[in-house]
């Protein structure tokens, strides 16, 4: 998708690499058996191991290393069957230790891809340089005393992925299909749950600009953006800042800076580290961590059918097109829906319904399709309805808006309101006459070869029946009247 940002010199290109933290799916921590839950009381979920007390040993939570080789495996990485913690040396109040247990120099995941959709109908792959699995920092409260900061130490110690691209990404559009393709396959997986508002998901976003063909300049970091909306505006307004400041003659300095989402600006944080500046060193209380080649080959087996395959499938068993099936399974739960309407039926007829009116009613009541007031099984039993002539498609609208008001099921709404379709062709036949008596100014100018107001008089034949008619029957009576 071609995207540059005009300057007074011409045309820039925006680089954008993406640091995707994402919060493992685990009962209990990374290195202790303290709870993971979220919404707890302020440190009601912290063991002496999460609050660094002198003398506790960490212990590798066996769970939380399978979810991140589960998802080096749906990332179609390389596992790396010997891979090692390390320290990395900072100061934080949230930080009891003044370390975090991190990965560097050895992660357990090392190059995979990802392939994104874009709205025009393209794909891209993008390089993933690494997956590393390390321990989350604890949370500073700031607004809860005028002069003290508070701190909650209840996610420390939570099991993460850090998930690294290639700075391959070169549009905000690209940015944001990136991290909803990493999330689709993430809750495919069950490795991470996605939710960005909880803080279980959440990026930060390298960017950078050039002009067309240069070598990359300098980049600036954007820390802790937690939604897919904010972190296309911060590359947005980042890459502007960084045009302005080399077209005046400026220099870009590396720096990490944080997204004021209110004023759609990015300002200032902290000059930014290297490596070198975390002084990082083996762990040493832990081992190297050793994985089994047969271990990691059960993984794979047991993974689900993951986005990208389960779309080849939809367009190849149901005849969809790669739109449509690429929105059906964008979330796990909604490609189980339409398999289950589906089933057994015409399979764009249900693609139809569930994206169209479905998700319209979910969008409208705030639901998901978890909690959806149709179930599948109602749905599939409405369209068999249409199928066998008891309602026309008019009529499945009707039929439609009141399963979602009532709960009903369409045979009971059918029979209550007296919906079934008019099949009878002398009651059809009279609906006609009597339209077409109505009507002779029209009909005159149809027999007269206006044929494009032929619409009009189906319109009217179905308001005499109240949308009962029998569309096919209907056509054949109306073409033998005119």
């Amino acid at each position: 998708m071609s995207y540059a940002i005009e300057g007074a010199s011409g045309a820039w290109e925006v680089v954008i690499g993406l640091e995707v933290h994402a919060q493992v799916i685990s009962q209990a921590k990374l290195f202790s058996g303290a709870a993971t839950a979220f919404g707890a009381k302020p440190n009601a979920q912290v063991s002496f191991v999460d609050a660094a007390f002198p003398g506790m040993l960490p212990v590798v939570n066996r769970e939380c290393i399978a979810q991140a080789v589960r998802t080096g495996l749906g990332l179609r990485a390389q596992i790396n069957l010997v891979s090692r913690f390390d320290r990395k040396n900072y100061f934080y109040p949230d930080l009891p230790a003044g370390y975090q247990i991190s990965q560097y120099a050895q992660p357990i995941v090392g190059t995979g891809v990802i392939e994104i959709e874009l709205a025009d109908g393209s794909t891209r792959a993008i390089g993933v340089t690494r997956l590393h699995v390390e321990q989350d920092a604890g949370k500073s409260l700031h607004d809860q005393h005028p002069t003290k900061s508070y701190i909650d130490l209840n996610r420390s110690g939570v099991a993460l992925m850090e998930i690294v691209s290639e700075p391959d990404l070169r549009s905000p559009e690209e940015a944001g299909a990136y991290i909803r393709k990493l999330r689709s396959i993430l809750r495919y997986l069950g490795t991470c749950d996605g939710n960005m508002e909880e803080g279980s998901l959440r990026a930060d976003v390298n960017v950078s600009v050039r002009k067309p063909g240069e070598a990359y300049r300098t980049r600036c970091e954007v820390k802790n953006v937690n939604s897919i909306r904010f972190v296309m505006q911060a590359i947005e307004a980042e890459a502007a800042r960084q045009v302005a400041v080399w077209e005046e003659g400026g220099t870009v300095e590396q720096e990490t800076r944080l997204f004021d989402s209110a004023h759609g600006v990015t300002r200032s944080m902290r000059s930014k580290e290297d490596a070198h500046d975390y002084r990082y060193f083996p762990d040493p209380d832990l081992l190297p961590l050793v994985l089994d080649a047969a271990w990691v080959e059960g993984l794979r087996r047991g993974l689900p059918e993951l986005p990208d395959e389960k779309r080849a499938r939809f367009v190849r068993e149901y005849g969809l097109s790669s739109y449509d099936a690429g929105v059906l399974v964008a979330e796990q739960a909604i490609a189980v829906y339409f398999e289950d309407v589906a089933r057994g039926r015409d399979a764009k007829q249900a693609a139809n319904w569930v994206t169209g009116d479905l998700f319209a009613t979910l969008n409208r009541t705030g639901r998901t399709i978890e909690d959806s007031p149709v179930s599948a099984a109602a749905l599939g039993r409405m369209l068999d309805l249409v199928a066998d002539g008891t309602i026309n498609g008019r009529i499945a609208k009707d039929v439609f808006d009141a399963m979602v008001e009532s709960g009903e099921a369409p045979d009971a709404i059918v029979e209550k309101r007296g919906l079934r379709q008019v099949t009878d062709t002398g009651a059809i036949d009279a609906a006609v006459a009597k339209v077409l008596a109505a009507n002779p100014d029209k009909v005159a100018e149809y027999r007269g070869g206006k044929e494009k107001i032929y619409g009009f008089f189906v319109g009217q034949v179905m308001r005499e029946m109240k949308g009962k008619g029998n569309p096919a029957l209907v056509n054949e009576a109306l073409k033998r009247a005119l």
